[in-house]
């Protein structure tokens, strides 16, 4: 299982219309990408700007999928600029095997 984990830091001025678009592109990831197995959107609790992403695909070829989505694109575009971090990580999770 192909893992990817990303943490945002959303600048103050955008931290609602963030997460809103966020949690848009998630919905949206979990619903219409088959490759798509987990998508999660977690926030801190001591400090609402920052957002962390849990995701699972099939494999890497299902995150590029991901990546090459209308949705995806757009959310990228829109959020590019209300955003002051962004820190991708890729793991292959080993346990539960799939």
């Amino acid at each position: 299982m192909y893992t990817v984990t990303v943490e945002f830091v959303a600048k103050a001025s955008h931290v609602e219309t963030f997460r809103t678009a966020m949690i848009e592109n998630a919905t949206a990831s979990r619903k219409r990408e088959p490759g798509c197995r987990q998508f999660d959107v977690a926030v801190d609790p001591a400090d609402p700007s920052t957002i962390f992403l849990y995701e699972l695909y099939d494999d890497r070829a299902a995150f590029d999928a991901h990546l090459a989505t209308a949705h995806y694109r757009e959310f990228d575009a829109l959020t590019r600029d209300w955003i002051e971090r962004k820190i991708v990580r890729i793991y292959t999770r080993i346990d539960p095997p799939r």
